[in-house]
């Protein structure tokens, strides 16, 4: 009987006990705290001769990616962060979710943020050129220098707001936007990934799209502005982003940035960007790389913000592994990165989406189909990083609920189409309102009903003393407040979680574009404050 696999000095957290002739057994295998464990890679084990243990061989396997609408494509870390959205107009996604070390809750409290976020990403970046991955070394200097950028030690500290209730602050980057720590390691990334194919074999170079409804384009600006061999194209809707936000952008004049207004809403500008990357000819032309969250990497230098809240809430609480968190949602890349979290084993009771007025993942839960409001209409309001009215990352979401991965490469994932429809099977039923929920802070009344283990609670207009709390001008975090407190009954103890996306003093200047007071189902609005 073989007892465990040990690859370089270390062993590789997979155990083979054999028992019978032909029908090798593997079963999971604890890793010594002192070792390595390479999460991002499998190995498969051949047995032959006579007794299935004479020769024994092992092929490591790094991790691939693959499209959310499926195929044989397999893509490396670098070649799904390069190219970005799939061919055949899918998401990459990883073949397998790995598995923490045994020990993390311990050996990973103390971290700062920036080392957090290599131990993360080492789970899913094989550490070889040769595989597609990047060096240890090479990876933790990337995240070091992504993070130096920040104005703020812990780059996502937690504020306490009320005795249940803390807010993640996403905003000390260079732009004070939450796409912040995503874009500065994605530009970085960008920039690693060419200087070391142009070393081996040429000049190699990337033209960035990206559409924005304000704080994307500016963060993946900032994270990209003048880069060797990168030029940055991102489309806006005109007259729909914040004038701060805006002025980000445009009054970028490095010789590598280009800024596009649309006349239309966010949609459009994805709708090009898609189309765009859909376009083999005009991709293989002009190598096209995404900076949006359909990029895998945003997606995973976002799951490190959730692991140091749980450590951050950890030193103020004791029961920090009931967490719930609301995250106020467009694209659905920040939320996903809190199920990708979860998955990973992050403990936590709730994942909540908040939405404004352009209410689709509010529709789909309660009615099972993924559409767009009648006419397609974008509600333009006081938070346009959420108006969206299709989610791209929800396709992510919906393909790891529906497709088991080891059969992913037998059938694609329907999961969005031209059309933006999906249908709930049986399977998603039973599991999506275990898995997210999401609730509606527009109008004064509103049922939490994709809570299902708690009672269908009205949405309250929260009482005036609240609002003076500076968070409840920030509009993105209002949202996320407000949908916080009537998602948890006065008996429930379990700690809630809000994301921070913009400061609060930001909402003192963003005004109603439509009017200074605006009477909507009862609550008005003054300057931006909820």
């Amino acid at each position: 009987r073989i007892r465990a696999l040990r690859c370089r000095g270390g062993t590789r957290g997979t155990a083979l006990a054999a028992r019978h002739r032909h029908t090798p057994t593997v079963v999971p295998c604890q890793a010594p705290a002192t070792h390595h464990v390479d999460a991002c890679v499998s190995y498969h084990v051949t047995l032959s001769g006579p007794n299935d243990l004479e020769t024994l061989r092992v092929a490591r396997t790094a991790m691939k990616y693959l499209s959310t609408r499926g195929g044989d494509e397999r893509l490396t870390f670098e070649e799904a962060v390069l190219q970005g959205l799939a061919p055949n107009g899918g998401l990459y996604v990883p073949e397998r979710i790995p598995a923490l070390p045994a020990d993390w809750q311990d050996a990973w409290a103390a971290l700062p943020f920036p080392e957090l976020a290599f131990r993360i990403a080492s789970l899913f970046v094989p550490p070889t050129a040769e595989e597609g991955g990047i060096p240890p070394d090479d990876l933790r200097m990337l995240m070091n220098k992504s993070y130096a950028t920040f104005r703020h030690d812990d780059v996502a500290p937690l504020h306490q707001v009320s005795p249940r209730e803390w807010c993640l602050e996403l905003w000390h980057g260079p732009t004070f936007a939450f796409k912040d720590v995503a874009l500065q390691l994605l530009g970085n990334l960008f920039e690693y990934i060419l200087e070391r194919r142009n070393q081996a074999q040429g000049t190699h170079t990337l033209t960035v799209l990206g559409a924005t409804s304000g704080d994307t384009g500016s963060a993946a600006i900032a994270g990209l502005r003048s880069k060797a061999h990168i030029h940055i194209f991102i489309l806006h809707p005109r007259g729909r982003v914040s004038p701060i936000q805006e002025a980000q952008m445009t009054t970028i004049l490095d010789d590598n940035v280009h800024n596009l207004a649309v006349d239309g809403t966010f949609d459009d500008c994805q709708d090009i960007v898609k189309t765009l990357f859909a376009d083999r000819a005009f991709n293989d032309k002009h190598h096209l790389g995404a900076i949006n969250s359909i990029n895998w990497a945003r997606i995973l230098s976002q799951i490190t913000y959730y692991f140091a809240a749980y450590f951050a809430l950890r030193k103020q609480t004791d029961d920090a592994d009931r967490m719930q968190v609301v995250v106020p949602t467009g694209n659905f890349g920040d939320i996903l990165a809190g199920y990708y979290a979860k998955r990973l084993g992050l403990p936590m009771s709730q994942l909540v989406v908040a939405t404004n007025e352009n209410d689709i993942l509010q529709r789909f839960w309660a009615t099972g189909r993924y559409e767009k409001a009648q006419g397609g209409h974008v509600a333009a309001t006081l938070s346009p990083a959420m108006d969206i009215q299709v989610s791209s990352n929800f396709e992510r979401l919906l393909w790891h609920l529906a497709h088991d991965t080891s059969e992913a490469s037998d059938r694609a994932a329907d999961a969005g189409d031209h059309h933006h429809r999906a249908e709930q099977s049986e399977g998603l039923r039973r599991v999506l309102p275990g898995e997210q929920g999401a609730d509606h802070a527009e109008a004064p009344v509103k049922t939490a009903s994709s809570l299902p283990w708690d009672p269908l609670l009205p949405l309250l207009a929260l009482p005036p003393a609240s609002w003076v709390h500076p968070y409840y001008k920030a509009h993105h975090a209002a949202l996320s407040l407000m949908c916080l407190s009537p998602s948890r009954p006065q008996s429930s103890w379990r700690p809630g979680l809000c994301h921070s996306c913009v400061p609060p003093c930001l909402g003192d200047g963003l005004t109603d574009r439509r009017g200074s007071i605006k009477e909507r189902g009862g609550r008005g609005r003054k300057n931006g404050m909820m």
